[in-house]
């Protein structure tokens, strides 16, 4: 079975990421969304954002969904396809987002970042 696959619907996950500057480790708790195998966050701060910042210097992360922690990779998302999934997906999670609507201010302005798992 697929990493989380059990724990899709559950609120939220730990993202653990490696300090930029001090190379100490860091836990988040974020909203996420699960398709294809993949994590999918959005940073309401955008590219502000100390856990945006730490996985552009160092991209190994960790993932913790209830009780199940997995090593991950974290990118942003630079494909047009894979930015609209993202905020569908989050938008649709969290915020009552239904086909025809549009997104939500915050989907529609966070950097979309993708967790490989």
């Amino acid at each position: 079975m697929a990493p989380f696959e059990r724990l899709a619907d559950e609120d939220f996950c730990y993202l653990t990421t490696v300090g930029r500057r001090t190379g100490k480790r860091h836990t988040i708790e974020i909203w996420f969304a699960r398709e294809n195998g993949r994590l999918y966050l959005l940073s309401g701060g955008g590219d502000a954002a100390d856990w945006v910042r730490n996985i552009r210097r160092s991209p190994a992360v960790q993932v913790r969904i209830g009780t199940r922690t997995v090593a991950a990779r974290a990118r942003e998302i630079k494909t047009p396809d894979e930015d609209a999934l993202a905020r569908r997906l989050l938008d649709e999670k969290y915020m009552g987002w239904k086909t025809g609507k549009r997104l939500s201010s915050w989907a529609r302005n966070a950097l979309p970042v993708a967790i490989e798992l």
